[in-house]
């Protein structure tokens, strides 16, 4: 028990650590002016879905309605 606890100790103090200096990757992102380029490519790709989505769902509820009707 006494090992296990020696073992796993320094490894969440280094997670503290890394946890609370900050990702750099998004630093980096935000200094160059990436970062905004990454946002809108995930909206871009999200509202994509949305728009497939719905889509589907009007396509699938015209079916629906034929099939009933007959």
């Amino acid at each position: 028990m006494v090992l296990l606890l020696s073992l796993l100790l320094p490894a969440s103090q280094a997670l503290a650590q890394a946890a609370a200096t900050g990702p750099e990757m998004a630093d980096t992102l935000r200094q160059d002016g990436k970062i905004y380029v990454v946002v809108a490519v995930i909206a871009v790709v999200l509202a994509g879905l949305l728009v497939y989505l719905i889509s589907l769902d009007r396509k699938l509820t015209r079916l629906e309605k034929e099939v009933h009707a007959q």
